[in-house]
């Protein structure tokens, strides 16, 4: 017997026509310059439909973006999947070689672009034939624009287009839940970008989950700051959860200067903000001159948050860097951490280890670990270590125009790549990647557990450790370090630092000072990049 409930769809139409039937006062600030409402906003991306229709834009077509994070990109967030169409958020960082695969693979049929970086993307123009219109976001710079009919001016288009009057919502009938809504490209470290295809369904539902309370709990009182880019998972989630709680939103346009976001935090008394790990490194010297007294959340995510960046945020502001653990093909967010009630009374050591955990599972999604020779499920007790494999309504079943190969299981779920314990309260702690461990001597050394011991070194800013050729052992592992502004601190003195914390053979045999570690598109640090580093040297 099925249920007698309305068979409404699940669409980002709903979550546009709730910010301005009930949020359209809210603001939505650009770099500290700009201030408009959601009315404004959603008027705009209402003027986007129709503009876009006006270019012959065909329904499921991918509508490109190459932007920061800006009003104006949030508008594109909202008028392409509105209208059926594909948000197809690129990586400002990419490669020209990365860059044509993607946008050639995609399909592209408009691409949206800050006036600022249209040198970066111009250049392939010519090798992108099916583009057929560049739309150039103003950002306040002064960037010569190309003298081309195909390049448009999308203040001037905006401007020119009557606002679509009607219902998104009445437009999508039940089985349109399903239809595509996003498109994001994995980063491409071990082979050509696989694109992730979200549908209008599973980001309703990834928004919903950040609603969830007692996690990111995202709520009609948040000013919420997307450091995290809008060109990178749908900036994990937090613009299109803001307007559907009716937060404000603090966008910081396309600087990541450490004075700037926190001068945003201040003056917007922003209360809840995500950036990777190496984003939060950068702003700690400054927290003790800004007024942070309105935070309430900080996330972290990308990679793994050092218990020592955390505690420091949590001695400066009040809040600790709350982990969060997911991927692009996970919408991206998929666990959270931070304490629970079981966790008040335990000595305040236990909680900063609780506090270094990724977390517990969204609602909604389910995470195992097993066997990676056999396949056998692993107990949840904490020592165990398996890889992760996890399911999910907002979790990809496949990529987008390529064969899924080995990254999903006959039962369906995807598996990650990750190693890691699960506990009895559910609480995931991530090992290491599979391909990050380093075997030596016939015993696996954990690079992350290493990074985390390096990383509480007062003056350590960055650490990355690698595995390097031994002809010995096989792998040893080479510590590459960065350092604060100053520090005298030695290899000798970072070894005694580790010394207590990790097994005599996981010190590492050398430490690389650099001014700054390599990182990939999204901020994260490039192993990569220093693996064959390691291996040359």
């Amino acid at each position: 017997m099925d249920g007698l409930m309305q068979p409404r769809p699940l669409t980002i139409a709903h979550i546009l026509e709730r910010a301005e039937r009930l949020f359209a006062h809210k603001t939505v600030v650009t770099a500290g310059t700009e201030r408009l409402t959601y009315a404004d906003v959603c008027g705009n991306a209402r003027r986007l439909a129709t503009a876009l229709a006006a270019l012959g834009v065909p329904a499921g077509a991918r509508v490109g973006t190459f932007a920061g994070n800006s009003r104006r990109h949030l508008e594109v967030y909202l008028g392409a999947p509105v209208t059926k169409r594909v948000l197809h958020s690129i990586n400002i960082r990419l490669s020209a070689e990365h860059l044509e695969y993607i946008v050639n693979h995609a399909e592209d049929d408009v691409v949206f672009v800050d006036r600022g970086l249209l040198p970066r993307i111009w250049p392939s123009a010519g090798r992108l034939p099916s583009v057929r219109y560049w739309v150039v976001l103003p950002d306040g710079t002064g960037t010569a624009i190309p003298a081309d009919p195909r390049v448009l001016d999308y203040d001037e288009l905006i401007a020119g287009a009557e606002p679509f009057t009607g219902s998104f919502e009445d437009t999508f009938a039940l089985a349109d839940e399903n239809l595509a809504a996003g498109l994001c490209y994995t980063s491409g470290t071990t082979g050509p970008p696989k694109g992730v295809l979200y549908s209008h369904r599973s980001t309703v539902l990834h928004c919903l989950g950040t609603l969830a309370a007692g996690l990111v709990g995202l709520c009609e009182s948040d000013v919420v700051l997307p450091i995290v880019p809008m060109f990178h998972a749908n900036a994990w989630g937090l613009p299109y959860g803001a307007m559907m709680a009716g937060a404000s939103l603090v966008l910081p346009g396309s600087s990541a200067e450490p004075a700037h976001l926190l001068r945003l935090m201040e003056t917007e008394r922003v209360t809840v903000a995500g950036a990777v790990p190496t984003v939060w490194t950068s702003l700690a010297p400054g927290l003790g001159a800004h007024d942070l007294s309105a935070t309430r959340f900080l996330l972290g995510g990308g990679s793994a948050v050092p218990a020592a960046l955390s505690e420091t945020y949590r001695a400066a502001v009040g809040v600790p860097i709350t982990h969060s653990w997911g991927m692009t093909e996970i919408s991206p967010v998929g666990v959270i951490g931070g304490t629970r009630t079981q966790h008040r009374d335990a000595p305040e050591a236990d909680r900063v280890a609780v506090r270094a955990a990724q977390g517990q599972p969204l609602p909604l999604v389910n995470v195992r670990i097993v066997d990676v020779e056999t396949g056998r499920e692993l107990p949840r007790d904490g020592r165990a270590v398996g890889e992760l494999q996890v399911a999910g309504p907002w979790v990809a079943g496949g990529y987008f125009r390529v064969p899924a190969g080995e990254s999903f299981t006959r039962d369906g779920w995807l598996r990650t790549g990750d190693l890691a314990t699960i506990d009895a309260d559910g609480y995931l702690r991530l090992v290491d990647r599979i391909k990050d461990l380093i075997k030596s001597g016939g015993e696996w050394i954990s690079s992350v557990e290493l990074e985390g011991a390096i990383a509480s070194h007062p003056d350590v800013v960055e650490v990355a450790v690698v595995a390097r050729p031994d002809p010995r052992w096989v792998e040893r592992p080479v510590a590459y370090v960065a350092l604060r502004a100053g520090s005298t601190a030695t290899a000798e003195e970072l070894l005694r630092h580790i010394a207590p914390m990790v097994a005599k053979w996981w010190l590492p045999d050398e430490f690389v000072f650099l001014a700054a570690l390599p990182k990939t598109g999204t901020g994260k640090l490039s192993k990569l990049a220093l693996r064959d580093s390691a291996r040359i040297a």
